[in-house]
């Protein structure tokens, strides 16, 4: 069935489609849900959620630009609208004047590892930084997305890439001190 076929019948509520949509598109949304989200759990629960929203507003969708993206963006703005709601994202009161640039001179970690501190941050530094660095929108566009300040974008962003920062200056601290450790073991 051709992606055209099969937006057709979900318009239709044809729940084989709407399955098949699931199957062809989810592992794609659950990357994104993943990188919004705390956890594994919390990403499957923002998954649903979006397909939710797919399926009632698939109707919307005029065949102009990529469904993909369509999708991409439906599945963002679920997940933004669900932690708006909740108010994880006030504003706070933090001197944006320092922003803390992350770097990775000396310091070997692996993208999971990367992924699951960024999963550890607090929802509002964590979405904000998601928005950020991995999908590229400016502060203006961020404190339009979540409803907040410029200010606010900033300070989160800063306050993410520090925590960022400490646990990967951490991370490479243990690293070194392990191998002293097992070098020191095997002399």
């Amino acid at each position: 069935m051709s992606l055209e076929e099969l937006i057709l019948k979900c318009k239709k509520n044809e729940r084989k489609a709407q399955a098949e949509l699931y199957k062809t598109f989810s592992s794609v949304l659950f990357g994104i849900c993943l990188k919004y989200s705390s956890n594994k759990t919390e990403a499957e629960d923002n998954l649903h959620d979006s397909f939710m929203t797919i399926y009632e507003k698939i109707e919307q969708y005029k065949s102009k630009g990529s469904f993909e993206g369509w999708l991409k963006r439906i599945t963002v703005n679920t997940v933004l609208q669900k932690y708006r709601k909740k108010e994880y994202l006030n504003a706070v009161t933090e001197n944006t004047e320092d922003v803390i640039e992350i770097e990775q001179e000396d310091a070997e970690i692996s993208l999971q590892t990367l992924l699951s501190y960024i999963q550890e941050l607090p929802t509002k530094y964590r979405t904000t930084f998601n928005l950020y660095v991995l999908d590229g929108h400016s502060h203006k566009e961020i404190s339009e997305l979540l409803g907040t300040t410029v200010g606010t974008s900033k300070s989160n962003l800063a306050r993410a890439r520090a925590i960022l920062k400490e646990k990967i200056e951490t991370k490479t601290v243990q690293s070194i001190v392990g191998i002293l450790i097992f070098g020191l073991e095997n002399t």
